[in-house]
């Protein structure tokens, strides 16, 4: 083995600064598109009831 590795369980404080790194963050997820398709089918319900109500009326 080189000399210039060292082994993060050869000291405490090698070993604590080693166990303590945070793990890198994973992909960044697009935000959910739900409350989007909720909104435009309300929005074509009450467009749809709208031009019934006018059709009746």
């Amino acid at each position: 083995m080189p000399e210039n590795y060292t082994d993060p369980s050869g000291n405490t404080e090698a070993f604590r600064a080693f166990s303590q790194t945070p793990e890198a963050a994973g992909p960044v997820d697009a935000p959910s598109r739900l409350p989007l398709i909720v909104g435009a089918a309300v929005v074509v319900v009450l467009l749809v009831a709208l031009v019934a109500w006018l059709a009746m009326g």
